[in-house]
């Protein structure tokens, strides 16, 4: 049961590094994103083209910069009070408002958009004031983090009542504030470093959300179509590429980048490893939209060559990014690993400019042949010494 009123609480430091996990409400947080998401897959879905998944990174930032934010505040001052309830409760609305309005969130419903997240941001500066209020040491790096949000809440406030195109300009600045906040504080980071073992449980449920989605865009992508065998097998394929990035990805996950960042006293690695995520999400969510329009394709023509680029670029994405997890060393070090998914990357771009004339069940099946690749190499790596930093790899 929850405290009717109990101060933030510092989570972190060598008396809090015991293993913790997600609390109930952080999950139920995560409820909200899980339509949000659905909500942008939506959005390209029907909006195929490259001004379209321009649109879809647009859109999917701030959602995306909304989770982080409310993350990162809990990871490190989280407290289970009535007070913090309900400022998660007005949270998870502005999140809700992000997802109704995503559909037209360019157009006629961009100030609902623009306005949906100002609200979330400004519900997170009240809670970083709460705790600065209530941690004295943990002040300098609440203040920097709640002056930064305000003014980036602020610029997305005015963008809701200014016309287009210098709206997306003000939104861009937004986002740069918002993102160069944290940046501007290592020093501070340093000081208060998140927990080594709830962050990264996090990341992966967040990650786990947009698989599922990919998931949800197998099943509607068969549902929509007749019983047809090349459809089936497409279908079969695209599970094996979602299973394949679950694989690569949560068979690699872990604290390190936080702990290297303590014992190195860097906090350029850990934060490689925060915006690196950001591609590597959208890659995820893209390919599940990608994988629906294969199976809704016709089975016996060729793969049009908007959806074609979309499937494989998304996912090239996705395995370009953890390459670079991989070669910095803020997932499982491995020089090896990551000339694989580097490697992947570029295969399946090869796929997507040289499969003009393939057919949706042979472009699918070459994908989830590189996938499945790099499923294998890592299986052929695991040994029961393998640590999750290792030089020698």
């Amino acid at each position: 049961m929850a405290i009717f009123i109990e101060p933030p609480r510092l989570r972190i430091g060598e008396d809090s590094e015991e293993e913790r996990r997600a609390t109930w409400l952080e999950l139920f947080y995560d409820l909200v994103f899980v339509v949000a998401v659905s909500q942008l897959a939506h959005y390209l879905h029907d909006h195929v083209s490259l001004s379209g998944v321009l649109g879809f990174v647009v859109l999917f930032i701030p959602v995306w910069w909304s989770w982080i934010g409310t993350t990162f505040y809990a990871n490190r001052f989280d407290s289970d009070d009535i007070a913090h309830r309900l400022l998660t409760a007005v949270q998870m609305l502005a999140i809700a408002g992000l997802a109704v309005n995503v559909h037209h969130g360019l157009g006629e419903s961009c100030t609902g958009f623009a306005l949906s997240y100002a609200i979330g941001r400004v519900v997170l500066v009240v809670e970083y004031i709460r705790a600065g209020w209530h941690i004295p040491t943990a002040r300098p790096l609440t203040n920097r983090y709640a002056a930064g949000f305000t003014i980036a809440a602020v610029l997305w406030v005015i963008s809701g009542f200014i016309p287009s195109p210098w709206r997306f300009v003000v939104w861009t600045l937004g986002l740069i504030i918002d993102f160069a906040t944290p940046l501007s504080a290592r020093k501070l980071q340093l000081e208060l470093s998140p927990h080594s073992s709830h962050l990264p449980e996090r990341f992966g449920l967040f990650t786990m959300i947009v698989l599922g989605e990919a998931i949800v865009a197998v099943v509607d992508g068969v549902s929509e179509q007749n019983w047809d065998v090349l459809t089936v097998i497409a279908a079969v394929f695209g599970l094996c590429i979602a299973f394949s990035l679950w694989w690569v990805y949560f068979d690699n996950l872990g604290g390190t980048p936080i702990q290297r960042a303590r014992t190195e006293g860097r906090v350029t690695i850990f934060n490689v490893w925060l915006y690196t995520h950001l591609p590597l999400v959208m890659g995820i969510a893209a390919a599940g939209v990608a994988v629906e329009l294969v199976l809704l394709s016709k089975p016996m023509l060729p793969l049009s060559d908007a959806v074609r680029w979309l499937l494989c670029g998304s996912i090239a994405f996705c395995y370009l990014g953890l390459g670079i997890l991989h070669r910095i060393g803020v997932i499982r070090y491995c020089k090896s690993r990551a000339k694989f998914r580097i490697g992947a990357a570029f295969m399946i771009l090869a796929i997507a400019l040289f499969g003009k004339d393939l057919l949706p069940v042979a472009v699918i099946g070459l994908v989830a042949v590189v996938s499945a690749v790099q499923v294998v190499q890592d299986l052929s790596q695991s040994r029961p010494t393998t640590r999750l930093v290792d030089p020698e790899i």
